[in-house]
């Protein structure tokens, strides 16, 4: 068995039309990871994004993916931050490129409270057939699949 290179590792999102990239994203946070938090976005901070499926649809497609895993936690998140910035016992985010810059964030306020930053891993996008990231939006708009094909 590999050993895992964090004790307790967050990630979080939206996870709305469970897709690969999010797949991806979850996957290396337990790889890294012996206790993994995951943050999904509430209905009210989640819903800034437009028609999203429900709170607990998004819970339960997080959950399924991870059926046979028993060391994960899912909590809503009310904001970008979650407990990232008040649970001393995180090592290290998992993050897309898109929300890196929040990670960043996260750091400098847990600097500014005297905690220890968190090792940023930045998981690269999962890229549709047509060489675009594959997103929720564009599922959303009909455009691709979950799993990034075209949709003519």
């Amino acid at each position: 068995m590999v050993k895992k290179e964090y004790e307790k590792v967050a990630v979080g999102g939206t996870f709305d039309k469970f897709h690969d990239g999010h797949k991806k994203l979850l996957s290396t946070a337990f790889e890294l990871g012996r206790q993994i938090e995951v943050g999904v976005t509430s209905d009210e901070f989640g819903g800034l994004k437009g028609d999203i499926d429900s709170f607990e649809d998004r819970c339960n497609y997080v959950k399924s993916f991870f059926s046979d895993q028993s060391n994960f936690h899912v909590l809503s998140l009310d904001d970008p931050f979650g407990t990232t910035i008040y649970d001393e016992d995180f090592d290290a985010i998992v993050v897309s490129e898109e929300t890196e810059p929040t990670a960043v964030e996260i750091n400098e306020i847990r600097s500014s409270k005297g905690m220890n930053p968190l090792d940023i891993v930045v998981v690269s996008f999962v890229l549709a057939k047509d060489g675009k990231p594959i997103s929720s939006t564009r599922i959303r708009q009909g455009k691709i699949t979950k799993n990034g094909e075209i949709i003519k």
